[in-house]
Order: C-alpha cells, then structure tokens, then sequence
C-alpha cells in the first residue's frame, strides 16, 4: 500500500496490514510476539466495534424510514376512512377470486402433468396462460391488503 490513509478511512475498511509495523511495543523482549498479538487483537477488535456502529446506524435508517412509511400510511388510512373500507371489502373478495383461480390452476396441472413434464410448448402455454394473471393478481392484493389492514396502535400515534 503505496497510498497513506487518513485514520477515518483506515477505520472504514476492515484491512490488516502486515508488514513491519512502525508501532513498536514498549516491551520488546521475550514477551514481545505476545504483546503484538494483543496490540493486533485490539486492532481487530476496534474494526469490528466500528461495523457494530455502521450496521446500528444502518438499522436506524431502516427502521425510520419505515416507521415513516407507516406513519403515512396510517394518516392516509384516518384521511380516507371509506376508502380504506372498500379496499378491505375488495381485498375479501379477491381473494376470494384468487382461491378459485389457484383451484383451477392446480387442476389444470394435475390433469396436464405429463403433457407439462413432456412438451416444452405445453409449459410455455401453461406458463402464458396463467403466470401474468397470477402476478398481477398477487400485486393488487397486496397493494389493496396494504391500504385496508387497520392500522397498528403501537405504530402510529394518532390511532383512534
């Protein structure tokens, strides 16, 4: 390593350099491979007290945006009340759409198994007719599911 590094660069890579350090330990004497071993030991302790720091502040951002997330959602929720009502009373009825459609599609596998198994061309026409369906299916219940389940007391302050 050619390149000098500041000492807040140093701690934010976990690297050992081990060449001839120009720390030399007071006591250099018979004694003097344990006292270096401490002093890389303290080293390595120090870097990992550093990624502990890094992943609690990471975790921190994480957890803000998304109690934000839910905060917001929340207010939408309080907001548009009735809406949010519709959302549940569709959310229940498409899913009751989606049990029958994964009905049929597991039929229409254990009927085709073979032919599925077999033929390329019967898989892709498996795979077309009912994998774009499924997938849009899943989103809009998810984004309906998202926008009609009651809001979490503990997440959001201004709860009824």
């Amino acid at each position: 390593m050619s390149q000098e590094q500041t000492p807040s660069e140093a701690s934010l890579y976990s690297q050992i350099d081990v060449t001839q350090p120009s720390y030399r330990p007071p006591h250099a004497g018979p004694k003097g491979h344990e006292t270096e071993t401490t002093y890389l030991l303290r080293e390595m302790l120090a870097g990992q007290d550093r990624q502990n720091e890094l992943l609690e502040e990471l975790v921190n951002q994480l957890g803000a945006a998304q109690k934000q997330r839910a905060n917001e959602l929340g207010q939408w929720k309080q907001a548009n009340a009735r809406l949010a009502q519709d959302c549940r009373e569709a959310t229940e009825g498409l899913s009751k759409v989606q049990t029958e459609f994964l009905n049929n599609l597991t039929q229409e596998i254990t009927e085709n198994v073979e032919s599925l198994m077999d033929g390329e061309f019967m898989l892709n026409e498996f795979v077309d007719r009912f994998g774009p369906r499924m997938a849009h299916l899943n989103g809009i219940l998810q984004v309906l599911s998202q926008l009609s389940a009651t809001p979490n007391p503990t997440s959001t302050p201004n709860s009824p």
